[in-house]
């Protein structure tokens, strides 16, 4: 037997991007909204991460936009001395099971179905009872599951491995209770960043540590990532000056990198790497001094097996052996995937509008759908950005930020929405008070941004014509 329900949204998921879009679609609107996900708490991918994982972004900038994530306090010790408070798993778990029950369940128009799997067309069941239902929604089904992130946990290596060699996510690398004699971390994405700090944070010689690093990575000093008051209002402004005499003067993409390497825009971790790949991870200086201590990287590209004997990658092989724990962490965690509209006849497809910031995308895009009621206009507001991964995608990057500074210049709704929103950081350059003097500024910012994106554009076809 089928239970039918009614709503006026369809949402599938309970992820990190699910709950900032509900949050703000209830806060704008009378919706009702039904929630189906597959985990038994909220916060997707979140409820199977590894344990030490930390957000690269402040807790100030991450979550819903009804209630603060953390403290809003400066860590005092560790690897992030002397900047924002990241929250770790257990802490992002619990707010947003809080959202849900604190804030959802007692508005009553939420309902929540968590150990369900959605079957399409509405239909949904519950994997414990084996309960179907079948929703009637009333304006849209909002699909968040688009862009799901991967982590190591979910699935197996995709590399062959030998029997006796032993390959684990980096979930299980606080269970480990004897020590191996070497390590192996394979993957120089976020989470084999995090695996190689925490390694070496538990005292491991970083002799016994070897990193697989296919592509060497552009990094953001976190740092620069800092919201007002951290930052001052002067640092700011020369950092963004920093930036635009970086791109302004640059005569090539690798000319571009090295400029921003030396202005702080981009971190790499060594001085003797070209980095090729581009993912938004942040360090701060601290954690990348530690990662400079790891003096067995492997530039080989990807790993093709691994057998009893050696490692084989797609340029050489190096040794292993039984007695060597190798970490998994080459999941895909923000792929690139075909850009489709967001907002679609009865279905709203969540992507990132911001580049690396998918809550604050979800929160945007829940706006739109309460505020603007042509699905048109909602599409040219915000279009997709994909997700990066090259460092070419860097320009790109650079090019849709400015790109929705001017699209939004003027729009006062969105200007009111941006300066109330707590997931939209105070990190740009602050305005003058004076309303002449704002006018002035705004004018003299927008045509750095046009100008900006003039020379982008420049380097990135003379990059891909080459």
């Amino acid at each position: 037997m089928t239970t039918t329900i009614e709503a006026d949204y369809l949402v599938i998921g309970a992820g990190a991007t699910a709950m900032a879009f509900v949050d703000t679609l209830l806060t704008e609107s009378d919706a009702t909204v039904v929630m189906v996900d597959r985990y038994h708490q909220p916060g997707g991918h979140w409820t199977v991460a590894y344990p030490y994982v930390r957000l690269h972004q402040p807790s100030a900038m991450y979550g819903v936009n009804s209630r603060p994530l953390g403290d809003d306090t400066i860590d005092q010790t560790g690897l992030n001395a002397g900047l924002y408070e990241l929250a770790g798993a257990g802490e992002v778990c619990s707010y947003f099971d809080q959202v849900m029950r604190q804030t959802f369940l007692p508005s009553g128009r939420v309902s929540y179905f968590p150990m369900a799997e959605y079957d399409g067309a509405g239909r949904f069941h519950l994997t414990t009872s084996g309960d179907a239902y079948e929703v009637t929604v009333r304006r849209k089904i909002v699909d968040t599951t688009y862009q799901g992130v991967t982590v190591p946990a979910m699935r197996p290596p995709e590399f062959p491995t030998a029997a006796a060699i032993q390959v684990v996510p980096p979930n299980e690398l606080p269970a480990v209770r004897e020590p191996r004699e070497r390590y192996v971390v394979v993957g120089a994405g976020k989470t084999g960043i995090d695996a190689c700090l925490w390694l070496l944070e538990q005292g491991l010689d970083p002799e016994r540590l070897t990193w697989i690093m296919p592509r060497a990575p552009w990094l953001i000093d976190r740092a620069t990532v800092q919201p007002i008051p951290l930052r001052r209002a002067e640092d700011i402004g020369r950092d963004y000056m920093a930036k635009h005499e970086a791109i302004m003067s640059a005569e090539s993409l690798s000319d571009l990198f090295e400029r921003l390497n030396a202005a702080g825009t981009l971190l790499r971790i060594s001085p003797d790497d070209r980095p090729t790949a581009f993912r938004c991870a942040t360090v701060s200086r601290a954690e990348l001094e530690q990662l400079r201590r790891i003096r067995n990287v492997v530039r080989l590209g990807r790993v093709k097996r691994i057998t009893e004997t050696e490692i084989e990658l797609d340029g050489g092989a190096v040794p292993t052996g039984p007695g060597v724990l190798h970490v998994d962490c080459t999941a895909d965690a923000t792929r690139q995937l075909p850009v489709v509209p967001i907002f679609q006849d009865g279905l709203i497809t969540l992507q990132s509008v911001r580049v690396c910031q998918p809550v604050f995308s979800a929160a945007l895009i829940a706006h739109m759908e309460a505020t603007y009621p042509d699905d048109t206009v909602k599409n040219d507001l915000c279009p997709v950005t994909p997700n990066p991964r090259t460092d070419a995608d860097w320009l790109r990057f650079a090019l849709s930020a400015n790109a929705e500074a001017l699209r939004w210049a003027g729009n006062d709704d969105l200007d009111t929405w941006l300066r109330t929103s707590r997931l939209h950081p105070n990190i740009a350059p602050p305005m003058p008070e004076d309303p002449a003097e704002r006018a002035v500024f705004e004018r003299q910012a927008l045509a750095m941004l046009k100008e900006q994106n003039t020379r982008l554009e420049q380097l990135l076809y003379a990059h891909e014509v080459r």
